[in-house]
């Protein structure tokens, strides 16, 4: 008889402030092919080169403003998810992150030792993203298949218009926005290079390539970001009944100087008050827990731009993070698993050609 388990998998952080271990995140991060997609030699050279000799500095100290006593924020909540959802369930919950500590492969390990050979896979990422959702998914797939061949996988596809999950965000936020005082939500998602959007159309003719691509169905919308942080936001704010002239989209953490998507968070912070909007709120729907990228470059750095700029009222919505509706929405999940609602077919992605 099969047993089963569970892996939440996410993004991952620094073992500590140290900037040597920052310097060792940032390498294994920037040096995955489905991050920064240029070829190896290329690859390396922007890493090692350019960006490594000064960039863990400028991060270390970042993180040095958010770090826990326990730790990294995301590695703590990402424990608590993963103790709350255990609680809900009957068999092992596994966590990895991506890079760094608790890794992927330590992960699969320990669930492989309790005898796990049914194995339901969990991204914490709503969205679908090469530089995300995907990479995650493959990393495991290449321990599985070192590790145990034969290992059963199912895996839960983007979540990113799931009724639970909306209901969940709208829990979280109705504190915040009940009262109507605000003048702009803003939906702040992670950014990705508009070239990655392009890459990852199966059809390499219909993302960019019209101003309404995303709202003109079309089967690139599997895997299409952009398309899918569009579609949360659209059920969201039908949900929770936000008028069309208060709230907007925006992407953040762009790296180097290719076009990303756009509108992009920091400027529209800086150009929201000018535009008379002086009370805002931001909301970050690609995270499902705080981390350095909600904390510090939201919470501390886009509120400081945002005040400066004539700014009178800013808040960042916490994430989903171990919040009882969220947690019921991933238990529901792995319930359906178990009552045979994804085919294990589903276990490996669209998988985009990396440059190696």
């Amino acid at each position: 008889m099969s047993k089963q388990g569970v892996i939440l998998l996410n993004l991952g952080s620094p073992d500590s402030t140290e900037v040597s271990d920052v310097r060792k995140y940032l390498r294994e991060f920037l040096m995955d092919g489905r991050v920064l997609d240029a070829p190896y030699p290329i690859r390396w050279f922007l890493v090692n080169c350019l960006i490594l000799p000064t960039r863990p500095r400028e991060s270390a100290e970042a993180y040095s403003e958010v770090w826990l006593d326990e730790g990294s924020p995301l590695i703590v909540t990402s424990r608590q998810q993963q103790a709350a959802l255990a609680e809900k369930i009957d068999i092992p919950v596994g966590l990895g992150m991506r890079y760094g500590n608790p890794s992927t492969p330590d992960a699969l390990k320990e669930l492989l030792d309790q005898g796990v050979d049914d194995l339901f896979i969990i991204p914490m990422y709503p969205h679908y993203a090469m530089s995300s959702y995907e990479t995650a998914v493959v990393a495991l797939m290449d321990a599985a298949r070192e590790m145990k061949p034969d290992l059963k996988t199912t895996l839960l596809p983007p979540f990113y218009q799931e009724p639970g999950y909306i209901d969940a965000m709208v829990e979280r936020a109705m504190p915040s926005l009940k009262d109507g005082d605000f003048d702009k939500l803003v939906f702040s998602f992670h950014g990705i290079p508009q070239r990655h959007l392009v890459k990852g159309d199966p059809s390499h003719s219909h993302c960019l390539t019209t101003h309404d691509c995303c709202n003109t169905c079309h089967p690139a919308h599997a895997t299409c970001y952009r398309h899918q942080c569009a579609m949360t936001v659209e059920k969201f704010v039908a949900a929770a009944k936000i008028p069309k002239d208060k709230y907007m989209i925006t992407f953040q953490s762009r790296l180097g100087r290719e076009p990303w998507l756009h509108p992009y968070t920091d400027k529209a912070l800086e150009q929201l008050p000018k535009d008379g909007h002086k009370k805002v709120k931001v909301m970050c729907p690609a995270f499902t827990a705080d981390c350095l990228e909600t904390l510090e470059e939201i919470a501390m750095r886009g509120r400081e731009s945002f005040l400066e700029s004539g700014g009178e009222a800013f808040e960042q919505i916490p994430c989903l993070n171990e919040l009882p509706a969220f947690i019921d929405f991933l238990a529901s999940k792995v319930k359906d698993w178990q009552n045979g609602a994804y085919e294990t077919a589903h276990a490996t992605p669209p998988a985009y050609v990396a440059q190696k």
